[in-house]
């Protein structure tokens, strides 16, 4: 690989947490922490089911904090997955990110987003298209403008969604509960559903690698921020569980259809509702422009190693930001949601085109966590995941066992997407091996 060039250090490790806690909290959690708690069967079975994401989030966050540090770079896994396995590889990951993977996943939380918003302030009949696809746009420029703007977007919208999710945590501990009557009906419990649901809520720790090149001391400072990132949402969702538990009980908790709303009404009436959208608008926004701060850059680190995509590997001095990167997941961002996003279950289906090769790439960047300790043995590692080879390991179980069900429900609930993605990867084996001719040069040992 290329040196990157003129890439400055500007994130510090408040920046960094930030960007790890706001694209994780997303609008996930209140969608399904009542299916959740369904699924385990009881209070205490679902603390334990959060607690087991966390410790598995955790396993994860450390790894990626061995491979970013000891490579510093713009792209994340796009560097690991080449280094490892070699130019198809990483290529065929950066493929997969610009046309599916990352795009679809910033426009289900824009679907998300504008569902919310329309609630708060509604625009009239084509609202709904409005918010989803203006959030994108207005979210790009943002960072187009500068990684400073970007950086301070984030964490502005993060440290509101916080404060907002904690306000509601407050009144679930401190409101009188409501007494639900018993259920009768025999709970159906599904233990390995809920840890699915609980490990997709968790996702995004993994995003903070792809902006390694921009963090300050990251021979410290990445490891810090993936840890105290990943240990502030574990605790966010214990503790919001807790207050969902506290204030509607166990029986009301699994049987309401939106539970943080449900809390601030035990104290507000109606009067919460409108607070509640606010604030889930808000936290899609910072979800999503963590997404579009962090993604871009691999697309960047595309453009600098092959030449057939030279025109992604320009980085805008004046911005500090790669503009034409941004610009074209825009675009791509756009179309999709555009496209899938005017359906009733848009966001549905743009999760589950992305979920397999999601978590194929997840588990192939665990692997080369160990091909990597063999292959680049000579390299100095400031930071060594603790526990070595069982930590890496249990990531790998995960990942795979979270591929083999995302694959399972994909075919059996949304055959035609599946079949869209399987084209869209094909496509990608086929150009990643007619461009094997117009890479750049040869990979620098030190990867640097």
């Amino acid at each position: 690989m290329t040196n990157r060039e003129g890439i400055k250090r500007q994130l510090s490790l408040m920046d960094s947490t930030a960007i790890i806690v706001g694209i994780i909290i997303g609008a996930t959690f209140y969608k399904s922490s009542p299916f959740i708690a369904r699924c385990t069967g009881s209070a205490g079975a679902t603390f334990a089911a959060w607690t087991l994401g966390a410790f598995i989030a955790l396993v994860g966050a450390m790894c990626y904090a061995e491979l970013a540090s000891t490579y510093p770079q713009e792209g994340g896994e796009y560097v690991y997955l080449t280094r490892a396995f070699g130019r198809f590889w990483g290529f065929l990951f950066a493929w997969g990110g610009f046309w599916v993977i990352r795009p679809a996943s910033i426009g289900a939380l824009a679907i998300v987003f504008a569902t919310y918003a329309h609630k708060t302030l509604s625009l009239g009949k084509y609202d709904g298209q409005i918010y989803a696809l203006g959030s994108v746009i207005l979210l790009t420029l943002l960072n187009i403008r500068g990684v400073q703007v970007g950086k301070w977007t984030q964490n502005i919208l993060t440290l509101t969604k916080v404060v907002g999710l904690l306000a509601v945590f407050v009144v679930g501990f401190t409101v009188a509960r409501s007494v639900a009557a018993p259920t009768t009906q025999p709970i159906k419990t599904d233990f390995f559903l809920a840890m699915i649901l609980i490990m997709w809520t968790y996702g995004g720790w993994n995003e903070m690698a792809n902006v390694a090149a921009e963090v300050r001391n990251p021979e410290r400072n990445i490891l810090r921020a993936l840890v105290l990132g990943t240990l502030a949402t574990a605790a966010i969702y214990i503790l919001g569980t807790g207050a969902f538990f506290s204030a509607l009980g166990y029986t009301g908790a699994i049987r309401s259809d939106a539970i943080a709303a449900d809390v601030l009404r035990l104290r507000f009436a109606s009067g919460g509702s409108t607070f509640i959208s606010a604030l889930i608008a808000v936290t899609c926004l910072g979800a999503n422009n963590g997404m579009i701060f962090t993604s871009a850059r691999v697309y960047y680190a595309l453009g600098v190693d092959h030449r057939l995509y030279h025109w992604l590997g320009e980085w805008n001095q004046r911005t500090g930001t790669p503009v034409r990167a941004l610009l074209a997941q825009g675009v791509v961002t756009l179309v999709l949601t555009a496209i899938i996003g005017r359906t009733t279950d848009g966001f549905e289906r743009l999760v589950v085109f992305t979920a397999p090769t999601f978590w194929f790439f997840l588990l192939l960047t665990a692997v080369s966590l160990f091909v990597l300790r063999v292959k680049d043995r000579g390299i100095a590692r400031p930071y060594r995941v603790t526990f070595y080879p069982f930590t890496p390991l249990v990531l790998l179980l995960a990942c795979g066992f979270m591929l083999y069900r995302s694959v399972k429900y994909a075919r059996e609930n949304m055959a035609s997407d599946v079949w869209i993605m399987v084209v869209v990867m094909a496509v990608g084996v086929v150009v990643a091996i007619l461009s094997a001719g117009h890479n750049r040069e040869p990979l620098d040992p030190l990867n640097s």
